[in-house]
Order: C-alpha cells, then sequence, then structure tokens
C-alpha cells in the first residue's frame, strides 16, 4: 500500500433509540482530538437537539457536519412532500443547534434508496448528494467486539486502497474502544486521515461511493 493513502472516517449520530449514545459519541470525538485526526460525522437531526453540546464540539474541533435525516426512516418510503419535510426539518435542526450548514453532505439511513435516481434526485433538490460507503465494518452487530470492529475494519481499508470512506456509528461501544488502536495501526500503514470533502470529489451533487449495494432490510 502507497504511503499517504486517504481514509475518511465518517461516524453517523442517530437518536433516538440507540443504547449509550452519548458515551459512546463523547469518547470517539475525545479520541480523534487526542490523534489530531478529523473525519465526518453525519448527524440526524434530533440527535443533535438531544446532544447540544456534542454536536457542536463536533464542529469547533473542525469535522465535517453532513446530514442524517430527521428522523432516520428509509426515505423511499416518504411521499415527495414528506421527504422534503423531513430533510429540511434536519438541515433546520443542525443550523440551529450546531451553528452549521450540513449541505451538500448527506447519508440516507440504512443506505436505502441509494441506488434510487428518483432518491438521488430529490436529494439533489434540495441541494444535498448522499455519501455511502466502501468500508461497512458491521459494528452495530450485537456479537461484534472491540478487536473485531478493529481488525475487520484494518482489513477492509487495507483492501481498498487510497479514498476509502469507513462507514462506524457513535453508538456501539466497541467503536470508541477500538478507534485507538484502529487510527494508530492505519497511521503506520501510511493513512492520511481526511475529512469526505477533502477527497476531491468535485462541486457536483452525484452520489459519492457508488454503486453500493443497498440493502433495506439490514439495520444501518
Amino acid at each position: 500500500m502507497s504511503a499517504g493513502f486517504r481514509v475518511a472516517l465518517t461516524f453517523d449520530a442517530e437518536h433516538p433509540d440507540r443504547p449509550n449514545d452519548g458515551l459512546g459519541a463523547a469518547r470517539i470525538i475525545e479520541t480523534l482530538a487526542a490523534a489530531q485526526t478529523t473525519g465526518t460525522f453525519f448527524v440526524q437531526g434530533r440527535w443533535a437537539e438531544a446532544n447540544p453540546t456534542m454536536a457542536r464540539r463536533i464542529v469547533t474541533d473542525g469535522h465535517l457536519v453532513g446530514s442524517h435525516s430527521q428522523y432516520h426512516a428509509r426515505m423511499p418510503l416518504f411521499t415527495p412532500r414528506g421527504f422534503a419535510t423531513d430533510v429540511r426539518a434536519a438541515e433546520g435542526a443542525i443550523r440551529r443547534v450546531a451553528r452549521v450548514d450540513p449541505r451538500p453532505w448527506f447519508r440516507l439511513p440504512f443506505g436505502s434508496g441509494a441506488t434510487s435516481p428518483e432518491v438521488i434526485a430529490a436529494l439533489a433538490a434540495l441541494g444535498y448528494r448522499h455519501v455511502g460507503w466502501h468500508v461497512d465494518v458491521k459494528e452495530w452487530r450485537r456479537r461484534e467486539t472491540i478487536a473485531s470492529v478493529r481488525d475487520r475494519a484494518l482489513e477492509l481499508v487495507r483492501a481498498h486502497g487510497d479514498g476509502a470512506i469507513v462507514l462506524l456509528h457513535t453508538w456501539p461501544d466497541p467503536v470508541g474502544l477500538a478507534l485507538p488502536a484502529l487510527i494508530e495501526r492505519l497511521a503506520s500503514d501510511g493513512a492520511r486521515f481526511v475529512r469526505v470533502d477533502e477527497l476531491g470529489l468535485g462541486d457536483g451533487l452525484e452520489p459519492v461511493a457508488e454503486p453500493r449495494p443497498a440493502d433495506a432490510t439490514t439495520r444501518r
């Protein structure tokens, strides 16, 4: 693997049915600060409203903020009006609480709709582009451990190489605990950690990290 390959660590911050999310998010934010590493957080509007201090800390620490919708519903299920209402509600909450504009970055809940031209066009009409991922650690599964999260992320990032977008969540316990070793080992490999907007994606609103199989039955 070449020296200086880029890795974009991304974290979905979700509310309200995720256990222990406050502690997990705080641990991740502190770990990134200690490692002088920046990432990208896709923030659900209701999460920002429930965790205003952490939402603002994400911004002041220099991380990129995108939207993860207001209600974390599968977006293809909405009517066109409902779709726009949800996206705008999340944008308003993030602007109000975190004091930052999340546009154009958006991650569809569960990845549902990522391969739908209609969904992508509806996002673009509201000023957003969907950001998928190359590396899915699946750390939300109950059987996962600190070691399994760390090792799977290392394996998949190394396999992908430069420009890997890594999907993680703020709420599963193993994430924050695995993150220090993950960052250290990738840095030893020559990784350079970047925000999604530092991947040289251009100014369009086309989806990022596509095509990506979106399984609407999978929990993400």
